[in-house]
């Protein structure tokens, strides 16, 4: 059960990548008073949060396999 490194490493950047563009865009809205931030915060920036979330344990899964 010996798991590459590498192979690790390249199916977390996905999910890392989309866990820092969804904190940036909820910082971004928690910034802006307009009634279309929280349109962001919570529809963009909480689904690209959780598509992150979900890859990142999805890799982890498909990784032991």
């Amino acid at each position: 059960m010996n798991i590459e490194p590498a192979a690790i490493g390249r199916g977390l950047r996905l999910p890392g990548i989309l866990l820092i563009l969804g904190l940036t865009i909820e910082l971004i809205s928690l910034l802006w008073a307009k009634p279309l931030a929280f349109i962001l915060f919570a529809f963009v920036g909480g689904a690209l949060f959780l598509a992150g979330i979900f890859l990142y344990l999805y890799s982890l899964v498909a990784a032991r396999s």
